[in-house]
C-alpha cells in the first residue's frame, strides 16, 4: 500500500523537531524521575512498533472494504490477540480497547450496572480505590445504587471479614484493585473473588498498576473483568484495554459510548491502531523484564533515608507491595514544602490523579495515619531506567532537605 513521502533530510521541519527536542531536554535536565506510578516513558521498542501504523498502515481498521482497512483491521486483531494472551486469557475477543483505565473502570462499573438492572442493585468496593472508580461508584449511588466501601487494615490491605459482611446476601459486583498507586500494597484479589463469587457477585480489578510491575494473569486471580492502561508500562498514553470473561457464561456489558458500535458495540469510534500495536508490544516486553533488579533499588532507597533520618516510616505493607514503589512519611514535615525544595528530584504525594486536591491522601488516612503524618509522606516509585547513581543521590538529597526543613523555626 503506498506509503507518504518522508521529508527530505535538513529542512525545516528537523530542525523544529531537533529545536523541540532541545527544550524537553533542558525541562528534565538533571531531574531525577521518581514518579513511574504516575506515568513512564515510551519504550523505544514500543515507538519503534508503533510508527509503521502512524505512516504506513494507516487505514481505518473498520474500513473493511479496501485491502488498506483490511490489513490495518488484522494488525488491530493481531494486537488484540497478544494482549489477551499476556493476561493468559483464551479468545481475542475478551478484550476492549479503551482509551486508558480509567475509561476501563467506567465502563466495567456502568456497563454491568446497566447490563444486570434485574439482579441485587448493590456494588461493593474498598475505601482506597483509584478515583476512577470511586467517583464513578458515588454517581451509581445517586441513581439508585447501594454501595458498600469496605476498609483496609493499618497495612492497606483489604479487610475480607469486612467484605465478606458488606456483600450480605449477595451483590452486582466488587470493584478491586490490584495494587495500590500511592503504596504500592497489593490487595487479596483472588481471596476476594472467592467470597464475591460464593455470594453471585461478579469481580472487577483495577491492574493499572500491576500490570508490567508482578505476574498478572486473570485465571489466577478469579476475576471477570480487569482494566489496565499503556502508559503505566512504558506504552503510549491514550489506549488501555477492559479484559471481559466470555468463556462459561459470557459477561454482558452494557454500553456507554454510542455511535458506529465499534469494540463490540462497547466503545465507539475509530479504534486507536497505533496505540493497540503499542500496548501489546509493551505487554510483551514487560513480561520478559526480571522485577529483581528494580526491587534491590527501592530498597537501597529507602534504606539510606531510613538511615540518615530519624522520624521517618514506610506506610503500607512492606511484604505485600510492588517491587519499585515506596511511600514514606517524615514527622514533622509538609510533603508539599519537601517536593517544592526538591526541584531536582520529580516524585509525589499521592495520586497524580488527585494531585490537585490540597487534602491528605485519603488512602493514608484510611490506613490510619494521623493528618499530620499523611500529609508528611511521600510516594516514591522507580521504574526501568532508574540506576543506582539516581537512587543514591535522590536519598541523599531528600535526608538532606528534610534535616533542613526541621531546623526551620516554627511558624506559630
Amino acid at each position: 500500500m503506498p506509503r507518504p513521502p518522508p521529508l527530505p533530510s535538513g529542512t525545516d521541519a528537523d530542525a523544529d523537531a531537533d529545536v523541540e527536542a532541545s527544550k524537553i531536554g533542558d525541562e528534565m535536565g538533571d531531574v531525577i524521575y521518581l514518579d513511574y506510578n504516575a506515568t513512564t516513558p515510551c519504550d523505544a521498542r514500543v515507538v519503534e512498533a508503533m510508527l509503521p501504523f502512524l505512516t504506513g498502515v494507516f487505514a481505518n481498521p473498520t474500513s473493511r472494504g479496501h485491502r488498506p482497512g483490511r490489513a490495518a483491521a488484522d494488525e488491530l486483531e493481531r494486537a488484540r490477540a497478544v494482549v489477551d494472551r499476556q493476561l493468559g486469557g483464551r479468545a481475542a475477543s475478551e478484550v476492549v480497547f479503551t482509551s486508558g483505565a480509567t475509561e476501563a473502570n467506567n465502563l466495567a462499573l456502568l456497563g454491568v450496572a446497566e447490563a444486570y438492572v434485574g439482579r441485587s442493585r448493590r456494588i461493593v468496593s474498598q475505601v482506597t480505590e483509584h478515583a476512577s472508580v470511586l467517583v464513578v461508584l458515588g454517581e451509581l449511588a445517586r441513581r439508585g445504587w447501594q454501595v458498600a466501601l469496605v476498609g483496609v487494615d493499618r497495612g492497606g490491605r483489604l479487610r475480607l471479614d469486612e467484605l465478606a459482611s458488606a456483600l450480605g446476601d449477595g451483590a452486582a459486583l466488587v470493584s478491586l484493585m490490584l495494587a495500590n498507586n500511592e503504596t504500592g500494597v497489593v490487595q487479596p484479589v483472588a481471596d476476594a473473588a472467592l467470597l464475591a463469587h460464593e455470594r453471585g457477585a461478579l469481580v472487577h480489578c483495577d491492574a493499572a498498576q500491576g500490570v508490567g510491575k508482578i505476574p498478572v494473569a486473570v485465571d489466577e486471580l478469579g476475576v471477570d473483568l480487569l482494566s489496565l492502561s499503556a502508559h503505566k508500562l512504558y506504552g503510549p498514553k491514550g489506549i488501555g484495554a477492559l479484559w471481559v470473561r466470555r468463556r462459561r457464561s459470557a459477561i454482558r456489558l452494557g454500553r456507554t459510548v454510542f455511535g458506529g458500535g465499534q469494540e463490540g458495540g462497547l466503545r465507539s469510534g475509530t479504534p486507536n491502531l497505533p496505540g493497540a500495536v503499542g500496548l501489546a508490544r509493551a505487554m510483551e516486553l514487560a513480561a520478559g523484564a526480571p522485577a529483581g533488579e528494580v526491587a534491590g533499588l527501592r530498597d537501597r532507597l529507602e534504606t539510606a533515608i531510613l538511615a540518615g533520618l530519624d522520624g521517618v516510616t514506610v506506610n503500607g505493607d512492606r511484604e505485600r507491595r510492588l517491587p519499585n514503589t515506596t511511600n514514606l512519611a517524615f514527622a514533622g514535615i509538609e510533603a508539599n514544602a519537601l517536593l517544592a525544595s526538591l526541584p531536582d528530584l520529580a516524585a509525589a504525594t499521592g495520586s497524580a490523579c488527585t494531585s490537585s486536591q490540597p487534602e491528605p491522601s485519603q488512602v493514608l488516612r484510611a490506613m490510619g495515619l494521623p493528618r499530620e503524618l499523611a500529609a508528611g509522606s511521600l510516594r516514591l516509585s522507580l521504574g526501568r531506567p532508574t540506576t543506582a547513581a539516581e537512587v543514591d543521590r535522590a536519598a541523599g538529597r531528600i535526608v538532606e532537605e528534610v534535616a533542613r526543613l526541621r531546623a526551620l523555626p516554627k511558624r506559630l
